[in-house]
């Protein structure tokens, strides 16, 4: 009796679960006795038994099963010829020669297959005979099917049978041209080019994007001397081709006459159906010098979507900034097309200068609202200087457009800081829009000399509360130190939200000597909960130093739970082991939240005391804290090692 004459006996017994477990165990073990069984099993019309012995001849392998299978391949049942097929491509590289055999085969469907599997082997021992498959064979598919596989082993070799294969039938010279794309070789590049004259247009087309995808710069010299006589369709095609293979900026290294000659042609392609074109045309325009390429560019980019066309919007403002400033850019903020002039506004802020910022200037007051917040925003803001000072000046006292404001504010308080309109700035904090009057108090506080200052002390006896509020936010942000005493008055105002601010700016102050510290546990019993939380997470945030660790220690008796669990945050932070004994108190917590945060705490800080009390909770009966606590415990080991 044989090792496996069982199992030999399972693959036969015409039980489709025997067959099917006895496949699985074949291949596991990778017994090659079975492969004939298993072969046979593959055209069994049980799908699971079937999908075994498929696993399983993959499992073998071998030249055993490439010899099993390979018959299969004259099937006439669909489903095991697909999987004689897979398994096939696989393992059949493992019995070169079956599969060489299959390649001369008086059935041509079976030399498709061997053609098809030997482009799955990756390996250089192919080539040979797909490439004589390719220029030999009768069939057209089969030597289609050659010049497919060819390409997908990717193998330099191929190259030399591939260029021959050119002259071939159309059929097969979308094949041929593909995998050349694919192959790359420096000597596809000729006959590729060569090829163009003697071919349909469709494969004239194919030829061109596969030079451009090639990227060889042999080829540019040759396109561009076929632009001529070529089809309007082919010739834009050559020109995706060479911007694609020179990139942008080689392509002002082509001499003065071919720049212009293909300056005309990239104008041209603009209007191509295809948007890879247009795109490769837009980008070819900023570095050829043709003109009127402007006016062409941003007649294009006019159409696109600002939503759905966001990249290409990009391209054609990259492009007219890179041609730099043209006539057709300043035409476009005064013709009254909206779509032009938001481009041109975009494009001539990458551009920049004074003569930019005196174009966009003069146009402002004839543009529509939406175009002048883009000179102002997105122009202005970033290439207007000095020279441009008054005319903001302007815009502040006479536009009405909230996002218009803003970007005169940033400008003459952030950017300029000119003092000369501190009082137009500072008269729009009782603005009606909440955004303007937040822009006019940072244009405040960027301006933030003692004249400013005083205004803002002032503003702190005001009876109107938001008043207040920003008075107190911007002496803080000036200057706190100076300002200390309107700071402490304002800590006592009747407004929870002002007392925050106020907590905000001392908290600064919280370094040794400062009186900062002392001002904020002022407030630690405030009877708003949201400034208890502030000055714990102001000491959490500013007070490392100074002993604020006991004042948040302090926190942890707070009536409020989320001011503890903010409190032992910032405890955590600290790694304050004197704050344990405190937190262990915490456990019996009605609000498990509180405890849980507790346990995580105290895994934090580590140490031996919290080691101590967590290894307690974790016979815990509340399962949920015996887990945190089990967390806890193994964070303070990682962390801080086992002897803790």
């Amino acid at each position: 009796m044989g090792e496996h004459d069982e199992l030999l006996s399972q693959l036969q017994s015409g039980d489709v679960e025997l067959e099917r477990e006895a496949a699985f165990a074949a291949g596991a073990a990778r017994v090659e006795e079975a492969v004939p069984l298993l072969a046979r099993l593959v055209q069994s019309q049980n799908l699971g038994v079937q999908e075994a012995a498929d696993r399983a001849l993959r499992q073998i392998g071998g030249a055993s099963v490439v010899r099993a299978v390979a018959p299969l391949l004259r099937s006439d049942d669909p489903p095991a010829r697909n999987i004689a097929m897979d398994v096939m491509r696989e393992v059949g590289h493992q019995d070169f020669s079956t599969l060489v055999a299959l390649l001369h085969d008086q059935d041509p469907d079976m030399r498709i297959f061997a053609s098809d599997i030997l482009g799955s082997t990756d390996t250089l021992q192919a080539v040979a005979p797909l490439c004589d498959a390719l220029l030999k064979d009768p069939e057209v598919n089969v030597r289609y099917q050659a010049a497919v596989s060819l390409g997908a082993l990717g193998k330099p070799e191929a190259a030399t049978c591939l260029n021959q294969a050119l002259a071939d039938d159309e059929w097969v010279q979308f094949a041929v041209i593909e995998s050349l794309a694919k192959i790359r070789d420096e000597s596809s590049v000729s006959a590729l080019v060569g090829a163009l004259g003697k071919s349909t247009d469709l494969v004239a087309s194919m030829i061109v994007d596969a030079l451009g995808e090639i990227g060889n710069i042999k080829a540019v010299s040759m396109l561009i001397k076929r632009l001529d006589e070529s089809p309007t369709a082919l010739r834009n095609k050559i020109c995706k081709a060479v911007v694609r293979i020179l990139g942008g900026k080689s392509l002002a290294l082509l001499s003065e006459k071919q720049r212009a000659q293909f300056g005309e042609y990239l104008l041209a392609a603009l209007t191509d159906e295809d948007v890879e074109i247009q795109d490769a045309a837009m980008h070819g325009l900023a570095f050829v010098g043709v003109e009127h390429a402007s006016q062409a560019v941003l007649n294009l980019a006019a159409t696109l979507d600002p939503d759905r066309d966001q990249d290409r919007l990009e391209l054609a403002v990259h492009s007219l900034s890179a041609m730099g400033l043209d006539p057709a850019l300043q035409n476009a903020l005064t013709v009254g097309d909206h779509a032009r002039a938001m481009v041109a506004v975009e494009a001539m802020a990458r551009i920049g200068g004074s003569e930019v910022s005196e174009i966009l200037r003069n146009a402002f007051w004839n543009c529509d609202r939406d175009v002048q917040r883009e000179i102002i925003a997105r122009a202005l803001l970033k290439v207007g200087g000095a020279e441009s000072i008054d005319f903001f000046q302007d815009v502040l006292s006479r536009h009405d457009d909230g996002t218009v404001i803003k970007g005169a504010l940033a400008f003459l308080g952030q950017k300029m800081r000119v003092g000369k309109a501190a009082d137009a700035i500072f008269a729009l904090l009782q603005h009606p829009y909440d955004d303007v009057k937040e822009a006019a108090l940072d244009a405040c506080i960027a301006l933030g000399d003692s004249v400013m200052n005083d205004r803002f002390r002032a503003m702190t006896q005001s009876g109107e509360p938001l008043d207040r509020l920003m008075a107190v936010y911007a002496l803080g942000k000036i200057d706190p130190e100076g300002n200390l005493e309107v700071l402490k008055a304002a800590l006592e105002d009747e407004i929870a939200d002002i007392r925050k601010v106020a907590l905000e700016a001392v908290a600064t102050l919280c370094s040794p000597g400062g009186d900062g510290m002392d001002l904020l546990v002022s407030r630690l019993s405030d009877e708003s909960r949201e400034v208890r939380l502030a000055v714990v997470e102001q000491i959490g945030q500013h007070c490392s130093l100074g002993g604020g660790t006991k004042y948040l220690i302090q926190a942890l008796n707070d009536s409020d739970d989320w001011v503890k669990i903010r409190a032992m945050e910032a405890l955590a932070m600290r790694s304050a082991k004197e704050a344990i004994p405190d937190l262990v108190g915490l456990l019996d917590s009605p609000n498990k939240l509180v405890a849980l945060k507790v346990i995580e705490t105290m895994g934090d800080i580590g140490g031996k005391v919290s080691f101590r009390a967590l290894l307690e909770i974790l016979n815990a009966e509340d399962q949920e804290l015996a887990e945190a606590a089990e967390a806890a415990i193994s964070k303070i080991q990682e962390e801080h090692g086992e002897d803790n």
